[in-house]
């Protein structure tokens, strides 16, 4: 199981990701491709990782927009996954 940690922690490996205006203890960040294709290929790239390491984003995609949300249920707020996994999608961002 994973172990809680605080936001200010998440925001020092994190830096371009947001809090949620939702009150709950999540980052969300926007990204923009050139077209759908790219979208959808960055999103596939995602999935295949989530399920790897076992923690899932929360998305939203509308042609070439792409809105993630990451936040750990079982810890009701952040944990090391988040962290994990959100490096990985900056790094498959900036390919």
């Amino acid at each position: 199981m994973a172990c809680k940690i605080k936001i200010d922690d998440v925001f020092l490996k994190l830096k371009s990701w947001k809090s949620t205006n939702d009150k709950r203890e999540a980052i969300t960040k926007d990204f923009k491709f050139s077209d759908f294709k790219n979208a959808f290929s960055f999103m596939t790239s995602i999935a295949l990782k989530a399920e790897e390491i076992g923690h899932h984003p929360e998305w939203f995609n509308v042609y070439n927009k792409v809105k993630i949300t990451l936040t750990t249920h079982d810890v009701n707020g952040l944990s090391e996954k988040d962290i994990i996994l959100g490096k990985f999608i900056d790094n498959q961002y900036e390919k």
